[in-house]
């Protein structure tokens, strides 16, 4: 069913004002209970303990926002259960991440409780037949979106390292695909991603440098699943079977990245690619002499970047598809050169 120009103004704006409200109460709490994020390992780039607890005030905004959305426009069961295989999922996710923020587990928890929200989000969407590429194996399509759904989640969470810059990102990325959605009338799709955008952007309010409060696992991992899987549902309308693919790359060029240029750094050093450390774009950025807001800026208008690309190969009217995607990989194989040619340290 179709959702007006005005609707979607007012998921943004609620979700917006009630994250921005939210996220300082949670910060009280944060304080309140000692659930920080201290300077006690050489990766952190902070000097005092921030607190945590941002991502939960994300959650919260997202859930109610778009369950109030379902109730007051014509609820149906199908439409319920159809936003719960969304929401569910990532509220999983989310609550995996909290304990982590709470009681720092291990990586190894971590990445099988991804890969246990990746089956089931491919499952579920193979069922239903949701899935916006589907390569018609079903195999490959749910090994597809159990990979791209851990990657994107590790994406994310890896992206996390700098004040505003994943919630800046992510922000970006959701209005971009809000627009893609709309315009290709998949309005579930952009009603979701729009709620995102607000409600990132709210909680960038608090979380802008020098950030007050950070989104923590709980928040990164929430949103990690959230956009991986709108990502791999929307349907892109390319003539091109390859654009179409490119385009939830597209969407998520910038944290693709900095996560392949910290594991191929880390491989190179002989460490995990799950232990933390100095070598994401941010830091690598830092490290070039930008400041720590204006590295924020540069990797948000990065991601604009590829945002517009998507978009532009996704315009029924625009015949110049090969050239944008050329152009993306260029542009991305030189920043991955000039990165990984940077110091790590």
């Amino acid at each position: 069913m179709a959702i007006s120009q005005v609707d979607y103004f007012f998921l943004f704006v609620i979700s917006y004002v009630l994250v921005g409200l939210l996220t300082p109460v949670m910060r009280k709490i944060a304080l309140t209970q000692g659930v920080l994020d201290r300077p006690n390992s050489a990766h952190k780039s902070h000097k005092k303990p921030v607190p945590y607890l941002g991502g939960v005030a994300i959650i919260i905004g997202v859930i109610i926002v778009s369950y109030i959305a379902l109730i007051s426009n014509k609820f149906t069961w199908s439409n319920f259960w159809l936003a719960t295989s969304v929401l569910g999922p990532a509220l999983v996710m989310g609550l995996v991440g909290l304990w982590d923020d709470i009681k720092s587990l291990n990586p190894l928890p971590r990445l099988i409780g991804q890969s246990i929200a990746g089956l089931v989000v491919a499952i579920i969407l193979i069922l239903n037949d949701n899935i916006g590429n589907p390569t018609g194996i079903t195999v490959l399509d749910a090994a597809i979106t159990v990979l791209w759904i851990v990657g994107i989640c590790n994406s994310i969470n890896f992206f996390d390292n700098l004040d505003g810059g994943a919630a800046g990102t992510v922000a970006i990325t959701a209005i971009s695909l809000t627009y893609l959605a709309i315009t290709g009338d998949q309005y579930f799709i952009a009603a979701l991603s729009v709620v995102v955008a607000g409600s990132t952007l709210g909680f960038l309010i608090w979380n802008r440098a020098p950030a007050r409060i950070y989104m923590g696992d709980a928040g990164a991992l929430f949103l990690g699943l959230l956009i991986a899987t709108l990502t791999i549902r929307f349907k892109p309308s390319t003539d091109s079977s390859v654009s179409s693919f490119a385009v939830p790359l597209l969407l998520l060029a910038i944290p693709i990245l900095d996560t392949t240029v910290a594991v191929f750094s880390r491989l190179h050093r002989k460490v995990s690619p799950f232990q933390g450390g100095k070598d994401h774009l941010s830091h690598r950025l830092v490290r070039y002499g930008l400041s720590r807001k204006v590295s924020a800026i540069t990797l948000w208008l990065l991601s604009a970047l590829y945002g517009l690309f998507a978009v532009l190969i996704s315009l029924q009217n625009f015949n110049y598809d090969f050239l944008i995607l050329i152009t993306a990989s260029v542009i991305w194989i030189s920043l991955l050169a000039l990165f990984l040619n940077s110091k790590d340290e």
